[in-house]
């Protein structure tokens, strides 16, 4: 007894202090943005706010946020609509694909119904409506009707002219009815009657309304108000009477015992109007910066915004207070890397084409388990610089470069500086298209020399110098467009640039001297036999991988050029590994388009295709995992870059739907044992996960022992880090005590690395 309290001391004061840091091993957690709010909802203490995601809730006593994803709980991604029933206290969140969850008590239900049907039609959500534990689902075929109880759909109303789908956009019920905002008009029915029955539902056009659409019908003080888009009308004595003018684009209405509230938008800024029972004006909300007001609340005397670019926003007028967890401020759809003991991910998108599509959000980092941001937002002189896709590291410097695909290069200095290079520079712009400086790719290699591919431009590789000279290439090989993309330096100093359009990869190597351009040597790599032998010229990605082999991820599956020691030799061509899989052989992810590749400790591959991720083995002949949006958390399996921390093993992976992450199971290795952490430890009661023990020597042999030194379990690290299941070699799940970490490195030189603290 005097042990086990000595011991829970111990841990008391020294372990629990360690208890935070990284997620356990073999688990997800989302880095989605929290910003673009689409919905909000109020309960005693808390307020729910739904963005296209997921959906948090933030306690007004404590100032906490609690996040709820596809991570855990939710069923789906891609929120359309959420609402929040006062009296049940259930949320009802709609995905875009028409999924459905409710939440009750903290438990989501999924009610998958209305997206596995075979009908046909606009499976869309626009709002969601609960009274007396029904949902009354405003969608693109007519309302849904969902029972809460049963957590199943219970009918089906089509209110078209002679039973049509017709776009609904919003129920209420007032005055003993149900009235709808559909695109033909406003409907109505009486609750008695038979509402699955189109011939019971009102089609006539109600006087005093204008004709046509009718955007959102909502019950004030027991009368249906209506939203015709920029007017608003109230039902009284028979006749729709104007109520409220706004001249612009009235984009939702909310009631409250406050009055009216109407979210507005006008020349891109956003406003909400508190109304009182005569359509007077009572109080403008309009806090700075405010864009696309979607929904709004009254708490107390504040007002509540689910807003488009500013999240969570409280207010009481003209000032306001963003409230939302910390996040990037949108997805990731370039490149993504870490480097410098962060993570940097770049916002920007080109679409197939290589056009730009005017993204303008930016850059983003995560260090220090927070998300800052490089935009126009925050830094005004960056508002020609949109669509930035590509990234690299300066050592000697300390600065960052972003690549722009129409607005030139960035360079975020170590005391946090912005340099723009477009017209000051050597970069050019593209040809037939003046004004255009397009990077699309960047790397830095051994020297310290950052190394630019210029999209478009007459010469289309550029290098700026350590020493802050510049100089420019011509590449002696015709491409398309003068297509070039990303740049991947290899071990010999030789610069892998990717020419998109299907031209291929080209190699340079600059010789002893970037200055002799005598020296220099070049290679075009293609699909065929005698062209380089890739898979396909369509190209996505390069990487490096830890036995000096390049490996070329394309449309068609992985190509891997094993010789880059001599690879201007013509004799030097891409290998295609065959895999055996089940009881067939073939080619490595052929028919996969492969756009993004990275390599963890272990030397295995972490590979992003179109249809989910996968972990393959060091060689590519055995497939670890394969994750896919439907049989694990990922976001999406539409995966467009991969970065791996090398310190935790942690996986970022940056998809369609937004950036997650896998805690995996391999860190980079030292020569030594290096800062070695477990995790969790003290191992907390009734924990069944992984326990990792992470800055080991590259590959060391790990045994765990009790006190005495009896053997409990040994196993090989992967790279860096060793798991352990908290099992003894037969299987057993160890006992309560403190258990010793012995690792042997490549010199064969054993030593104590750690305790574990185990509570069974």
């Amino acid at each position: 007894m005097i042990r086990w309290i000595c011991l829970w001391c111990f841990l008391l004061f020294f372990g629990f202090a360690h208890a935070q840091g990284p997620p356990p091993v073999g688990q997800w957690r989302e880095h989605l943005p929290w910003n673009n709010a689409i919905n909000v909802s109020s309960a005693p203490g808390k307020i729910y706010c739904a963005t296209p995601y997921a959906f948090f809730t933030y306690d007004l006593e404590e100032g906490s946020f609690s996040r709820k994803s596809k991570m855990n709980g939710l069923s789906d991604v891609g929120v359309q609509a959420m609402h929040h029933d006062p009296v049940s206290g259930k949320i009802v969140i709609a995905y875009k694909n028409g999924n459905i969850d409710v939440i009750s008590e903290d438990k989501p239900t999924n009610i998958p119904d209305i997206k596995i049907s075979p009908n046909a039609g606009d499976k869309t959500i626009y709002r969601i409506f609960i009274y007396n534990n029904r949902a009354y689902l405003s969608t693109g075929l007519g309302i849904i009707v969902l029972n809460l109880e049963k957590y199943e759909v219970s009918d089906t109303w089509r209110l078209g002219v002679n039973g049509n789908n017709v776009k609904t956009y919003s129920v209420a019920f007032a005055m003993n009815r149900i009235y709808a905002a559909t695109e033909e008009g406003l409907k109505s029915a009486d609750l008695s009657s038979n509402l699955s029955d189109y011939r019971n539902w009102n089609n006539s056009q109600y006087a005093g309304l204008p004709a046509g659409t009718c955007e959102q019908v909502i019950n004030f003080n027991g009368a249906p108000l209506v939203n015709t888009k920029d007017s608003i009308f109230i039902l009284r004595s028979g006749t729709f009477n104007f109520f409220y003018a706004s001249g612009t684009d009235i984009l939702n209405l909310d009631s409250s015992t406050s009055g009216v509230l109407v979210s507005e938008i006008s020349q891109a800024k956003g406003s909400v109007k508190l109304l009182n029972g005569s359509g007077s004006i009572v109080k403008n909300f309009q806090p700075s910066g405010l864009s696309r007001p979607r929904q709004a609340i009254m708490v107390d005397d504040e007002c509540w915004i689910a807003d488009q670019d500013n999240g969570l926003t409280k207010t009481n007028g003209t000032s306001g207070e963003r409230i939302f967890p910390n996040s990037p401020i949108n997805i990731s759809s370039g490149e993504m890397k870490y480097m410098d003991g962060s993570l940097w991910a770049t916002a920007g998108t080109i679409n197939e084409a290589w056009n730009y599509t005017f993204n303008p959000n930016g850059i983003y980092r995560f260090s220090g388990e927070k998300w800052s941001g490089y935009n126009l937002y925050a830094y005004p002189k960056l508002d020609s610089l949109l669509d930035f896709i590509t990234l690299t590291y300066q050592p000697s410097t300390g600065s960052v470069y972003a690549g722009s695909f129409g607005g030139g290069l960035l360079e975020i200095t170590k005391d946090n500086n912005l340099l723009i290079y477009k017209q000051q520079s050597l970069l050019q712009p593209a040809i037939g298209d003046p004004g255009s400086y397009r990077v699309g790719g960047l790397a830095t290699d051994l020297q310290n020399n950052v190394w630019i591919s210029n999209y478009g431009a007459p010469q289309n590789i550029i290098v700026k110098k350590a020493d802050g000279v510049w100089k420019r290439f011509s590449i002696p090989f015709f491409h398309l467009e003068n297509a070039v993309g990303g740049i991947t330096i290899d071990d010999y100093d030789q610069k892998w640039i990717i020419s998109p359009k299907g031209n291929g990869l080209f190699m340079f190597n600059s010789g002893a001297s970037i200055d002799n351009n005598g020296d220099d040597r070049w290679r075009f790599f293609r699909k065929g036999k005698g062209n380089g032998n890739l898979p396909s010229s369509n190209v996505f990605c390069t990487v490096v991988d830890k036995n000096g082999f390049l490996w070329v991820g394309t449309d068609d599956g992985i190509g891997i050029i094993p010789c880059l020691s001599d690879a201007v030799n013509s004799n030097c061509e891409a290998v295609l590994p065959v895999v055996q899989q089940d009881n067939f052989a073939g080619y490595l992810f052929k028919g996969e388009e492969v756009r993004a590749i990275a390599v963890d400790g272990a030397n295995r591959k972490w590979v992003g295709t179109k249809n989910g991720l996968w972990l393959i083995s060091a060689d590519g002949d055995k497939t670890i995992y394969r994750f896919t949006l439907s049989n694990s958390p990922l976001l999406s399996d539409e995966i467009s870059a991969i970065a791996i921390d090398p310190l935790t093993g942690e996986v970022f992976i940056a998809t369609a739907n937004g950036i997650c992450s896998f805690m995996g199971t391999a860190t980079e290795g030292t020569t030594e044992h290096t800062n070695v952490v477990v995790y969790p430890n003290p191992v907390p009661p009734g924990y069944q996960g992984t326990i990792a023990i992470r800055g080991l020597a590259a590959n060391a042999q790990v045994k765990i022992t009790e006190m005495d030194g009896r053997l409990v379990y040994q196993v090989k690290a992967e790279g860096g880090m060793a798991t352990w299941n908290g099992r003894d070699y037969k299987g057993n799940r160890i006992s309560s005590g403190v258990y010793i970490v012995l690792a042997t490195d490549e010199q064969n030189k054993e030593k104590v690395a750690a305790k574990i603290f185990y509570i069974k």
